[in-house]
């Protein structure tokens, strides 16, 4: 199994959108209640290249099997040098190190454009998400609680934060 990284092209929208969509039907990684349109998943992506961030497709033998994304954390000034990021992978391939190609990409793309901080924000009963990024040298330095309602239940944010050195 060899996954392949590279940059993002619009043929791509349809499986990130189908990655998307299953996330926001079935967990709680976005909080969205409901799906996103071919068109809208597709204006977000281009707004993100348009504006210099980076959008990663990891391939396998032609099929995207995970990608990965940051842009601003923030939208004042002073923020521009913090971005938060996104990965996710096909739901058939976790546990491959798809995650893993995708957020060491993004962590080098960061300090290759002079960013200083990345910023994760991972709904508190995702464990393995904290668990992942605590091994890139993320740490907790916040949680927002009762931030987000879903599935109706009140969930938790966890900020994590990465100075990229």
């Amino acid at each position: 199994m060899e996954i392949k990284l590279r940059d993002y092209q619009t043929e791509d929208t349809q499986e990130i959108l189908a990655i998307i969509n299953y996330n926001i039907l079935n967990s709680t990684a976005l909080y969205d209640y409901k799906t996103r349109s071919y068109e809208q998943q597709k204006a977000l992506l281009e707004e993100k290249i348009t504006k210099n961030f980076p959008v990663i497709i990891a391939e396998l033998d032609g099929v995207v099997v995970g990608f990965g994304m940051y842009s601003e954390f923030r939208f004042r000034e002073a923020y521009k040098f913090t971005v938060e990021h996104s990965v996710y992978v096909n739901k058939d391939f976790h546990g491959k190190g798809i995650g893993k190609m995708l957020l060491q990409e993004l962590i080098g793309l960061a300090k290759k454009q002079g960013l200083h901080t990345m910023i994760a924000v991972i709904d508190s009963e995702n464990q393995s998400s904290i668990d992942f990024h605590q091994k890139f040298g993320f740490k907790t330095v916040g949680i927002i609680k009762e931030s987000g309602f879903k599935f109706d239940r009140w969930l938790h944010s966890v900020f994590m934060q990465l100075i990229l050195e």
